[in-house]
């Protein structure tokens, strides 16, 4: 693999937001379900933010910690819904995990997967099992490491990665929903995979078609 710079980065941003502008509706539909149907628009406007303000900036300048940070404001300052401060806090904590790196290796980027998952469980206070999208994003990094530490490549890290999410994803539409709007319906949320959930597994497949 070669080593993941701030052109690197700048185009898994600029692939997250084609594949979720590519999802959007189906992701507005799943909220519709058992949420206020915006979803889709929310993750659309965070992520399209993201990339635009990724390419104003002079990739050769900067690192990889201001570019995830730069992501991560754009980000919240676009989206005013859940989903805003739970992607910011995870780009924070991704920028964070990279801090002092000029470029990345499998090691970093790993690293970042697991700082993304650990900051969206912090900030919306979820558990397994509660019908969130930290479903989809703990086993996706816990996948990662386990297939890193096991000496598989960076692209197959990010595949076993992809793969725990579409199982995590899935998982839930036999869940009862504790979190969020969704957790009035009560017995009526089963059924539906979480819109949060099925999004992560977009931004986690983008992340590996991008990073391999």
């Amino acid at each position: 693999m070669t080593a993941i710079g701030t052109a690197e980065l700048k185009r898994m941003f600029d692939a997250i937001a084609t594949a979720i502008e590519a999802d959007k509706d189906r992701l507005c539909q799943l909220d519709g379900v058992i949420g206020d149907a915006d979803h889709g628009i929310a993750m659309a406007l965070g992520f399209n933010a993201a990339r635009d303000a990724l390419a104003a900036l002079d990739l050769a300048a900067i690192e990889p910690t201001a570019l995830l940070n730069t992501a991560a404001k754009s980000f919240l300052n676009a989206v005013g819904a859940s989903s805003g401060p739970l992607y910011a806090t995870a780009l924070m904590r991704a920028a964070a995990a990279v801090k002092g790196k000029a470029t990345l290796a499998a090691d970093d980027v790993i690293a970042m997967v697991q700082a993304m998952a650990q900051g969206i469980k912090d900030r919306g206070k979820a558990e397994i099992g509660e019908k969130t999208m930290i479903d989809a994003w703990q086993p996706a990094a816990e996948a990662a490491a386990a297939a890193h530490a096991a000496g598989k490549s960076l692209a197959e890290s990010l595949q076993a990665a992809l793969t725990a999410a579409e199982r995590g994803a899935e998982a839930t539409k036999d869940m009862i929903a504790a979190k969020g709007r969704s957790s009035r319906l009560g017995e009526r949320s089963l059924g539906h995979i979480d819109p949060g959930a099925a999004s992560a597994v977009t931004v986690i497949g983008a992340m590996r078609s991008s990073l391999n």
